[in-house]
């Protein structure tokens, strides 16, 4: 192994990626862009939010006046239902197909002033049995494969709400990122007769430089190819390939988990923190997936400080991701703030 503050890149398994690290530059001084610091103060219901209680939305609808979690077709939605099926163009160069699928919204809770991190674990469950009621119906369709569930949280990520919510995206193919996971999950498999991200677990657990928080179900970790400053993954103890896999008390523990990891986001630098957060789980294909092992991702963009972003741009976008702080170095400083919000209890 090379020397922890040389130059060097890593190898992401589950992707086929590299990312270059340079721990070194550190030291450098900085003089970048600086982003505004997000407001915490809001209410709790705000009567011009689209996705509060008994609000009207942008579309048109108007809202239930719902107690926990509310889930709705986007007014805007990216994938259609009624696309029809149909083969790629045959063109060598320019290649095209139909695409169809449903894009939902999945608001957290009724309250405009909360995030994940605000939230109770009680609170956080209901999220995470939504997610699975969602995954079950809409995997039962003959024109699913993928369930994508994400969250853009804060505007410097694109959230164009502060309301609490998220957003499933069903689609017929896999996107390019789970299409990624899964080929490498199951050359792996076939290899060795393991799921990867079971003996990847493993090696962390036994290591134990990159954990930031676990329970007796999940364990939350900053990945040893981890391309964002403080990225991270949510990962099971045991391979549970999906969200149709749970068993009791598998929701309460990972809503614990999501729990955990943002509070210690949010209370890194004292701000409600960005990020893009989602779940990769196995295709749903009426197949059996001994490969794969579900898990979440934490992409959030901040560097230095609450107003210190980090861009990719340059070498990042024309070669390969590059990180200076180190994935140790990372998850020593998750580890080393409190696990009590910053703010205190709501």
């Amino acid at each position: 192994m090379t020397k922890p503050d040389a130059p060097h890149r890593r190898f992401n398994p589950l992707t086929g990626d590299w990312v270059l690290v340079s721990p070194h530059r550190t030291q450098r001084p900085w003089q970048g862009q600086m982003e505004a610091v997000a407001v915490d103060a809001m209410p709790a219901h705000d009567p011009t939010c689209y996705l509060c209680p008994g609000n009207t939305r942008a579309g048109g609808a108007a809202n239930p006046a719902y107690t926990g979690t509310y889930v709705f077709d986007n007014d805007f939605a990216a994938l259609l239902p009624d696309t029809a099926a149909g083969p790629a163009s045959s063109d060598d160069l320019l290649i095209a197909e139909p695409e169809s699928g449903l894009c939902r919204v999945v608001c957290f809770s009724p309250r405009h002033d909360v995030t994940l991190a605000r939230m109770s674990v009680a609170d956080i469950t209901r999220v995470v049995e939504t997610w699975r009621a969602q995954v079950a119906e809409l995997g039962a369709r003959d024109d699913i494969t993928s369930v994508q569930i994400f969250e853009n949280r804060g505007a410097v990520m694109g959230c164009s709400n502060p309301h609490p919510h998220g957003q499933i995206w069903a689609s017929r193919h896999l996107p390019n990122e789970p299409a990624k996971e899964d080929e490498r999950q199951r050359a792996w498999f076939t290899e060795r007769g393991r799921p990867l991200l079971s003996d990847y677990l493993a090696r962390e657990l036994a290591e134990g430089t990159r954990i930031v928080h676990e329970n007796d179900r999940f364990v939350v970790l900053v990945p040893f190819w981890a391309v964002w400053p403080f990225e991270t993954m949510v990962l099971p103890r045991r391979p549970i390939a999906g969200f149709d896999d749970f068993e009791p008390g598998d929701a309460e523990a990972l809503a614990e988990a999501l729990r955990a990891i943002t509070v210690r986001y949010d209370n890194l630098f004292l701000t409600s923190f960005p990020y893009s957060m989602g779940f990769h789980q196995k295709p749903l294909d009426g197949r059996d997936h001994p490969e794969w092992v579900m898990h979440a991702h934490f992409y959030p963009p901040l560097l230095r400080s609450a107003t210190v972003k980090k861009f990719m741009v340059g070498f990042e976008m024309l070669g390969s991701p590059q990180r200076d702080i180190t994935a140790e170095a990372a998850a020593e400083r998750l580890r080393a703030v409190s696990a009590e919000h910053y703010l205190g209890d709501l």
